[in-house]
């Protein structure tokens, strides 16, 4: 499981021209899923996110995470994360989950992080969405469960 955050002062997501979710301080969260994922990878992005030091501190150095600003996320399904670039000009998602069990892993990872304490909008899974949002910093991090 990867998942790209952007630290952001606002965010919010569209679809066919309508927001359907949106934040002001927070996380912008881009969830990618592969078909060998387990709770257990998402239990670590949970845990890594939620209590991730990237939001500055009183002093202004980024000891705070999204639990002492009180922050939210918007959580937004990103399949593309597995696009596979190796060979010739045209992605290949091979690697990413099928549509089934990743938006169940979707759903599970943003209900572990609402059991964290966390606000979290999302987008709607499968569809075209319009995302916008002020990167703060900017900081952006890339998290792979794999990777631990």
């Amino acid at each position: 499981m990867k998942a790209v955050i952007q630290r952001a002062k606002d965010a919010h997501v569209s679809v066919n021209g309508e927001i359907i979710g949106e934040i002001d301080k927070g996380f912008v969260v881009l969830l990618g899923v592969t078909h060998e994922d387990t709770e257990e990878d998402i239990n670590y992005l949970v845990k890594k996110i939620v209590y991730l030091r990237v939001f500055e501190d009183k002093t202004e150095k980024m000891n705070d995470s999204l639990l002492d600003i009180g922050g939210s996320i918007l959580s937004i399904s990103q399949f593309t994360l597995y696009g596979d670039t190796k060979k010739g000009r045209r992605p290949s998602f091979t690697k990413a989950a099928k549509p089934d069990f990743a938006n169940e892993m979707y759903k599970s990872f943003n209900e572990k992080v609402r059991a964290e304490g966390i606000k979290v909008q999302t987008g709607q899974f499968g569809e075209m969405m319009d995302v916008s949002f002020t990167n703060v910093g900017p900081v952006t991090l890339i998290i792979d469960s794999k990777d631990r």
